[in-house]
């Protein structure tokens, strides 16, 4: 029976299993789909399907910096403890290396990594590891000089947040105290300009509603919400930051003294933003106690 390339899909999709993995199985039992399940779980290979609803929301940021080029990739696991895998940090390590090479997160799964696609190589080491992973997210920044910081490391270059911080003039050493300062405080946008149009609006109507409240003349609340708003943009953006490390100065004003412009910054948290399922502990062993 010929073996359709809608036919490795369907196996794919079905089971996590690589392609030439699905393919094979294909061949092995003569197209007959259930029987190829069935290898590919013989074999160890379709692990992953089993695991693939479950929320992957632990992992690492890994970072690397190659010349004027930055790049931050987050690769979740379930549990921290894959996070501390010596197999585990490598395979972060050599994707964060694919990354360089690639514009965004869709090119780097596709991307060759030693003969297999990235997503091959995750699906692989879902079966070996037996939990579920995904390439999430990936960032890249550009600069005269590029300088990474990870916060919580779990090895070299890698750990629970990621900073890179690209700037033109400066050196080093300031690019540092800027990439700790993001880690700390985690502005929204550099500046005001970079700012999404919708947080703006969203905090203006919830300005003019509190001013509102308060039951002053029209233009008193005008200057109000004005004032409101000038301490929003200084809190949310970098640039307008009070700067960590001296913060009788804005990021801005240290960032001129130092000679250097800050023209873009990446910060990256292992599962920021990922709903975690939450089980209660007791509940849960109840649950496995009454046969649930």
């Amino acid at each position: 029976m010929a073996i359709t390339a809608a036919m490795v899909k369907e196996l794919r999709d079905s089971t996590g299993a690589g392609m030439m993995d699905a393919k094979k199985a294909l061949t092995e039992t003569d197209g007959d789909m259930d029987a190829a399940v069935d290898w590919l779980r013989t074999k160890g290979l379709a692990k992953a399907a089993k695991k693939s609803g479950r929320t992957a929301a632990e992992g690492l940021v890994a970072v690397k910096v190659v010349g004027g080029t930055g790049v931050a990739v987050e690769v979740n696991s379930e549990t921290d403890f894959v996070a501390k895998n010596a197999d585990f940090q490598k395979m972060v390590s050599d994707i964060a290396g694919v990354a360089l090479t690639v514009s965004d997160v869709d090119a780097l799964k596709e991307a060759d990594m030693g003969g297999k696609k990235v997503n091959d190589v995750i699906t692989d080491k879902v079966a070996t590891i037996g939990e579920n992973m995904s390439v999430r997210r990936m960032a890249k920044v550009d600069g005269q000089t590029v300088v990474s910081y990870i916060h919580n490391a779990a090895t070299d270059g890698m750990g629970k947040i990621g900073v890179l911080v690209a700037l033109n003039g400066g050196d080093e050493a300031f690019g540092r105290q800027v990439a700790m300062h993001i880690a700390a405080t985690n502005p929204a946008a550099l500046d005001e300009a970079s700012l999404d149009p919708a947080i703006v609006e969203k905090e203006r109507q919830i300005q003019i509603d509190i001013a509102r409240e308060s039951g002053k003349p029209e233009q008193v609340i005008e200057k109000m919400i004005e004032g409101r708003m000038r301490k929003f943009m200084a809190e949310v953006t970098l640039l307008g930051q009070a700067f960590v490390i001296n913060p009788d100065l804005t990021v801005a004003q240290a960032a001129k003294e130092a000679g250097a412009e800050i023209v873009g910054y990446v910060r990256l948290e292992v599962g920021e933003g990922i709903e975690k399922k939450d089980e209660d502990f007791a509940a849960e062993v109840a649950k496995t106690a009454a046969g649930g």
